[in-house]
Formats: C-alpha cells, sequence, structure tokens
C-alpha cells in the first residue's frame, strides 16, 4: 500500500502528518496527491468521510509560500465545513505558521475584514460572505494559485452557482482548480469544462463511500410512534455517541427538547444557532460531554466526528446521496457502526431508492417493547449499584452515613430502601413524562418511485418533473450561507409543483387565452371568465364558466 512519503510530500509535511496521527493515505488522497502535486486540474467524486480535506489541502500547503500572501481559496457549502476545513488546514500548515482564516454568513464581517487585513495565505469561506467581501474589495484573489471548490454539488443545490462563477472570475487564468463533490450532475460538468485545464477525473466507488463496517436498519413505524420507539432504542442499544437525524429546524428544536425531558444528554445544532453555540455543542459533543447530537443534514453536512457509534434517522432523507453521508458519520476509521433508519409506509419507495443507489439491502428491525426497554434500564441501574458497593473508595464515602442508615433500617424495610434506590437511576416507560413530538409534511408518495426512475437528478425542470428551489436571491446570502431555509425546504419542498409557464401566469393576469388549430396562441385584454374544454383536432373551444 502506498504511504504519504511516497507520495512525494516534503519532510515537514510528513512530520505533521505523523504527530496528528495520520498513517496511510485513504483510496482519494493517494490518487489527488499525486495528480495535484503534477499541477493537474482534479475533479474528484467522493463522499464526506473520504479524506478530502487532507487530499486537496496537503499539495496546497505544500506550494504555498509563507508570507506572499493570498495563495489558496477554498469555497465550501456551509459554515460547519468551512471550520473543519479552516482547522484541518491549520495543522496541517503548522509546520510552515500559515494563516488559514474563515468567513461565513452569520458572523460579523467587520471582524472578518480585519482578519484579513492582517494577513492570510489561504482563506476558507461560504460563497455568499466571500462575494460581499469581494465586492467590498476586502477579499484580493488576483495573486490566487489554487482555488479549491468542495462539495460542489451541495452548493449547487443551495443556489450558489451564480455566485461561485462571479467567484472564479475574480481568480487568475493560470491557476490550479481541484473540485470536489459527491455526485455529478450536469452543471458541475459544466463548470469542469468552462473554468478547468483538461481536468483529471477521479472516482471513490459508492461501495467504498458507505462502508461495509456498517449495519443498517430500518423500523416501519407510525410518525406519532417515533419518538417513544427512539428513546427505547437509546435505551436497549446503549449508543456512546449518536446523532439522530431531522428534517427540518423545528423537528430538531423538538427532538432535543424531548430527549433532554427524558434525562439524555442531548444538544441540537441547525442553520438558526448562532455560530458560538453551534461551535460550543460540536466542541462538547466531540469530548464526550454530549451523548446525542441532534441535527438537520445541512448543519450536519462535512462533520468528522470520531468514535460516532450509531446514526438514527428519525425522518427518512428525501433524496438518497443525503442518506449516504448522514450514515458516513459512523463506521469510520475501521470501526464498525449502526445505522437505523424509521419508515412511514408511504415512505416505503424512498427506502427501495435508497437501496438501489447504495446497493445495499435495508435489514427490517422490531422496535423494542416497553419491557426490553425497562429490563435494560434496570440491568444498567443494577450494574451500576454493584460497581458502586464494590469500589472501596466508595465503600469509605459511605462510613459517615451508618448511623442514618441503622434509623433508617429500624423505620423502614430494606426491600423497600433498595427499591427506592433503584427506582431512581431506572428509567420506566410507564412512568416517564409524555413527549408530544407533531408531524411532519409527508413527503410525496410517489417520490420514492420518481428518484427510482430518474436516478439522481435532484429536481429542476418542468412539468410534473417538479421544480426544487435552490436557494434565495443574492440579497440573502448571509442567511443561505447559515443554511437557513436549506434545512426546512428539505422538510417542505414539494417536488411536485411542477414550472409555471406563461399560461398560468396570463391567466392569473385575467388574459383569456385562445388555442387554434394552428398551434398558435392568441392573447387579448379580456377578462378571463371562460374555461378551456378539449375540442376539435389539436385545439381547444372555450365555454364560458358556471355552465357545467
Amino acid at each position: 500500500m502506498t504511504t504519504f512519503k511516497e507520495l512525494g510530500l516534503s519532510e515537514g509535511t510528513l512530520e505533521t502528518l505523523a504527530a496528528i496521527g495520520y498513517e496511510m493515505p485513504t483510496p482519494i488522497q493517494e490518487q489527488t496527491i499525486k495528480l495535484a502535486l503534477a499541477g493537474h486540474d482534479v475533479i474528484g467524486q467522493a463522499q464526506t468521510g473520504t479524506g478530502k480535506t487532507a487530499a486537496f489541502g496537503l499539495p496546497t500547503i505544500e506550494k504555498i509560500v509563507p508570507g506572499a500572501g493570498l495563495q489558496a481559496l477554498i469555497i465550501a457549502p456551509t459554515r460547519e465545513l468551512a471550520v473543519q476545513n479552516q482547522e484541518e488546514l491549520f495543522k496541517f500548515g503548522k509546520d510552515k505558521k500559515l494563516k488559514v482564516r474563515i468567513v461565513f454568513g452569520g458572523s460579523s464581517i467587520e471582524r472578518q475584514i480585519r482578519d484579513l487585513k492582517s494577513g492570510a495565505e489561504i482563506v476558507v469561506g461560504t460563497p455568499g460572505r466571500m462575494v460581499d467581501l469581494i465586492k467590498r474589495k476586502a477579499l484580493d484573489l488576483s495573486k490566487i494559485t489554487t482555488l479549491i471548490l468542495d462539495e460542489a454539488d451541495e452548493m449547487l443545490n443551495m443556489g450558489f452557482l451564480d455566485d461561485i462563477e462571479f467567484i472564479i472570475a475574480k481568480t487568475p487564468e493560470e491557476r490550479q482548480t481541484l473540485l470536489f463533490s459527491a455526485t455529478m450532475p450536469d452543471a458541475i460538468k459544466k463548470i469542469g469544462v468552462k473554468f478547468m485545464r483538461d481536468p483529471q477525473h477521479i472516482k471513490v466507488k459508492t461501495s467504498q463511500m458507505t462502508a461495509d463496517q456498517i449495519e443498517q436498519f430500518f423500523i416501519k413505524t407510525k410518525d406519532f410512534e417515533k419518538f417513544d420507539i427512539l428513546t427505547r432504542l437509546l435505551d436497549v442499544q446503549k449508543p456512546e455517541l449518536a446523532i439522530i437525524f431531522g428534517r427540518t429546524k423545528r423537528r430538531v428544536d423538538q427532538l432535543t427538547r424531548g430527549l433532554k425531558i427524558r434525562g439524555y444528554r442531548a444538544e441540537g445544532i441547525h442553520g438558526d444557532l448562532d455560530q458560538s453555540k453551534r461551535l460550543s455543542v460540536l466542541k462538547d459533543f466531540k469530548a464526550n460531554h454530549l451523548d446525542i447530537l441532534v441535527a438537520t443534514d445541512v448543519a450536519a453536512r462535512g462533520l468528522d466526528i470520531s468514535g460516532v457509534t450509531h446514526v438514527y434517522n428519525y425522518d427518512i432523507t428525501q433524496d438518497q446521496e443525503s442518506y449516504v453521508h448522514r450514515i458516513g458519520r459512523t463506521g469510520r476509521a475501521g470501526k464498525s457502526g449502526v445505522s437505523i433508519t424509521f419508515v412511514t409506509y408511504n415512505e416505503m419507495g424512498y427506502l427501495r431508492a435508497i437501496e438501489n443507489l447504495t446497493k445495499r439491502e435495508m435489514i427490517g428491525m422490531k422496535p423494542p417493547t416497553k419491557e426490553e426497554a425497562y429490563a435494560s434500564s434496570l440491568a444498567d441501574a443494577k450494574n451500576s449499584v454493584n460497581r458502586d458497593l464494590t469500589d472501596p473508595e466508595f465503600a469509605g464515602k459511605l462510613a459517615k452515613f451508618d448511623k442514618d442508615v441503622d434509623a433508617l433500617l429500624g423505620e423502614f424495610d430494606a426491600r423497600q430502601i433498595a427499591a427506592l434506590l433503584l427506582q431512581g437511576r431506572v428509567k420506566d416507560p410507564d412512568t416517564q413524562e409524555k413527549v408530544d413530538i407533531p408531524a411532519e409534511k409527508p413527503l410525496p408518495a410517489n417520490g420514492g418511485d420518481r428518484f427510482r426512475s430518474f436516478g439522481n437528478n435532484r429536481g429542476g425542470g418542468r412539468g410534473n418533473g417538479g421544480s426544487h428551489n435552490r436557494g434565495g436571491n443574492s440579497r440573502d446570502r448571509d442567511r443561505r450561507d447559515g443554511g437557513r431555509n436549506r434545512d426546512d425546504r428539505r422538510g417542505n419542498d414539494d417536488r411536485r409543483g411542477g414550472y409555471r409557464g406563461k399560461n398560468d401566469r396570463n391567466k392569473d393576469q385575467g388574459y383569456k387565452v385562445e388555442r387554434k388549430n394552428d398551434g398558435k396562441r392568441n392573447f387579448s385584454k379580456k377578462p378571463n371568465n371562460k374555461i378551456k374544454q378539449p375540442g376539435g383536432k389539436g385545439g381547444f373551444v372555450m365555454r364560458e364558466r358556471g355552465n357545467d
């Protein structure tokens, strides 16, 4: 197997990699680093979790000249991914003492301008904020030698295509461009043709992305039953670290609140949280101060957290690629992981579409009963009591209660006292506080069948194919950078809405629409009090409304 040394990295970089625990390159790293060091443009198709940051970061840092100004720009779709990239690049460039700055919406632009003025060799950020900084003349890209687009397909889905093209136009033509994307829609290919020079294509197969170490299950259930089933699973499976995915920000807030009510150490992240709160939650989760992270797809995009043992898809994903990203949070570094997806009865088409993409069938799972959850919690309580009572240090701490214990034994039965002790440590489903998680708007019943038929088409198009709104207008960039609207749009976007053509707009404005047999339309400004009826070969006749 190829080593990092064989890829042509410098001794200083190799020492840095050894110090931070990098041993062997992943497939995407092995292929990308060689090509990037040789000066080629690269298009890499790989999911989050395959080691893309090191794949583009290491060769970029090798070429950076300290103190020579801004030389590399990395564009990412979300704050979280931008923060992760910055942290990794800072570690990789520590030997060179490189300045890696980060810019994104939802944070003070004035402070970011001050940071840029103080110097930077690498800038990482989200498209909207970069455009704003360029227009304010605070971000000068005239000396960029390396441009990196990370999660390019997600940026397109969030409506950033115009911003990306604006940014690229401000960089020198004689630059190296590295583009990474989980999927390769036509828009991504066009970027490669338009802005890259003879790019080399690298593809990590789906089987490598989904990891054989991940056991994938599904539970068929009704929406109102999900939360109780979830807490029973948590009690029975006892995950060390778990991520629960909800479709919308509202769902994340409700799940987080409900889990806290029932005594779990849980916090949520989504686009409406301010950056300091989000970073604080992620820091606590990585430090094992939390057991459960509840997140939307966008907020969790690009999270690199080791030790996640379980992923729970409280809401099934509306597109198959997001499922692969979700389960990729577990089963890392050769460790095993478990993924469990809750599916309502009308969502089975989505489940089958996901299986078609991953080439792996999910296993149906019977949810734990209340009795099984209680028995598991009781066993934990007994083990906890046993550990404490057999610990010499703990026994010494109990000595001061001897007189009080004698008094209690004289007044109450020892069995009652022991039962009271266990009651304080056992989660009893029969006495837990009721938590109401309102149902989300259901996904279109035919969605899974459509995805299965049309593959990776993520909306767009016209008519029955649907129209997927990929972002707000340019004035809303800061909000889009934070993932706002996008989180909820995943849950509320009915892709059957379709394209609204001229006919529909003219009817709203009071036009009468006539179609003659020659297929031409005539528009006249008259009250639209007629409706179309089939009539004649290839045409319509008009009838007065109300005559039916």
